[in-house]
């Protein structure tokens, strides 16, 4: 790491178990060189930057100009939170919906939970249309309470929703408290309900894409990997220049889908968006053994006032956990190292490192005897946004440079469809409103002065 780019992503990051089976494009360049110019440079290599640049190829407005478009990934494919996140396709259809309805209306927190629900089907449909394995299973996402009054709040929410006619909401289902802990199979659950979702493998779905984007992109496609951008300055009205400690290149068009390292290339969204440290474990049984079966994917909440635990279960019935923010949550954040502004996935949290040790035998019905171990847990940096939606579209003030970042731990169900709203921004000149994305994604200078201010009171503290 450039002594003289601190925000830069560091090396020897901790390896997480999506890693462990990588593809032959994981440190793919595809010149030995930096081309001298690029008509759209792509700074990240992750989930948002490589749909970005699969929905720009597979655009029909493509083909009328067939702009060349360069990726630069500071280290190798999908190596920041995508390759380190839980794997899980889980659309948010509740959780910030009333602070949706206060913002932005009823008409706007619909479009938000409807956004979300999309990208099941639109992201299952790509991965059958482009043959990527990536071990995709629809499931139901099983959400736990085990304080009944926590979970009781929740039921009024939703409930409370569906009376106002929220239809988005009708494929949620209560478990009945007669057999709730058999049905969820999670000890002493008190309110649990489900709705369709999906589990993944993030890095192969990913990777897939890359293929693909290599394929439909020929000459016009440069990927270059472990390649750090240090700063992008303005050459000329209509381009940019990107500066790498391998050169710079000249581009007409800049997308920053940089998520928790925005801040060290666009200064203004220092408190936008925060770099936020979080950690996951993949849980096995001993070699050997088979483990107890588990029909859903989980959003479990063990702990009264805060906190949600996520895992998803994997196609061999192992367990791939991530949460327990309330472990290392502190009243301040500003002073809470181990986690805020932290960008060091070299290390773990120390607070929180322990606890998924013994959490499958802990809380679920028949693993009690199960030997379940964590085998492998690394941690990840997260782009927590100060208002909790995402930052998407023109930068303002930045003609000719994008955003798509600040997905607060919640990309999976939100990245794919927003990247696409970019790649029409950009070949088609479509304004904001035009490309169906949420309007409260929308990149504004007003969001960045509420955050810079913090007038809306800092969503980020009360994200948990």
């Amino acid at each position: 790491m450039s002594t003289q780019t601190p925000f830069l992503p560091v090396e020897n990051p901790t390896l997480p178990f999506w890693l462990t089976d990588r593809s032959a494009l994981d440190e793919h360049r595809s010149t030995p060189d930096l081309p001298d110019e690029s008509d759209i440079v792509i700074i990240g290599g992750g989930y948002a930057g490589v749909s970005l640049a699969y929905h720009l190829l597979t655009s029909p407005s493509y083909g009328k100009t067939r702009p060349s478009i360069t990726i630069l990934e500071a280290r190798t494919i999908c190596s920041g939170a995508t390759g380190r996140n839980g794997g899980h396709l889980r659309p948010d259809i509740y959780g910030l919906i009333p602070l949706n309805i206060q913002r932005h209306g009823l008409e706007g927190a619909t479009e938000l939970a409807e956004f979300e629900l999309s990208h099941v089907k639109a992201i299952k449909d790509v991965i059958e249309k482009e043959q990527i394995d990536c071990d995709l299973i629809m499931t139901r996402n099983m959400n736990v309470y085990l304080d009944e009054d926590r979970g009781n709040r929740v039921r009024k929410v939703i409930e409370d929703l569906k009376a106002r006619g929220c239809q988005f909401l009708d494929d949620i289902s209560f478990l009945p408290e007669r057999n709730i802990e058999s049905t969820s199979g999670v000890k002493g659950a008190k309110v649990a309900f489900s709705y369709t979702s999906g589990t993944i493998w993030p890095y192969k779905f990913i990777l897939g894409l890359l293929s693909k984007v290599l394929e439909y992109g020929c000459d016009k496609v440069n990927i270059q990997t472990n390649t750090p951008v240090d700063s992008v300055t303005n050459y000329e009205p209509d381009s940019h220049l990107v500066h790498t400690p391998r050169g710079t290149i000249k581009a007409k068009k800049v997308v920053y889908t940089t998520n928790a390292y925005t801040f060290g290339l666009l200064p203004e969204y220092e408190r936008a968006i925060y770099p936020a440290r979080g950690l996951a474990v993949h849980i096995d049984v001993p070699e050997g053994q088979t483990p107890p079966h588990l029909s859903y994917s989980y959003a479990l909440r063990p702990h009264p006032q805060e906190g949600v635990d996520y895992f998803v279960v994997r196609p061999d019935g192992s367990i791939i956990v991530g949460g327990a923010h309330q472990t290392h949550k502190h009243p301040d954040p500003e002073n809470n190292e181990q986690w805020f502004r932290n960008i060091d996935d070299s290390t773990l949290i120390e607070s929180t490192k322990n606890y998924f040790d013994g959490y499958m035998q802990k809380y679920f019905r028949g693993w009690e005897n199960s030997g379940a171990y964590v085998k492998e847990i690394w941690t990840g940096i997260m782009g927590y946004s100060f208002d909790s939606a995402p930052h998407v579209g023109e930068i303002p003030s930045r003609p000719g440079q994008y955003i798509c970042a600040g997905f607060t731990g919640h990309g999976m169900p939100v990245i794919y469809l927003s990247s696409k709203g970019v790649a029409d921004i950009i070949l088609e000149g479509k304004k904001f409103e035009e490309v169906h994305v949420p309007r409260g994604f929308k990149a504004t200078a007003e969001r960045l002065e509420a955050a810079a201010n913090d007038t809306l009171g800092g969503d980020i503290f009360r994200k948990f």
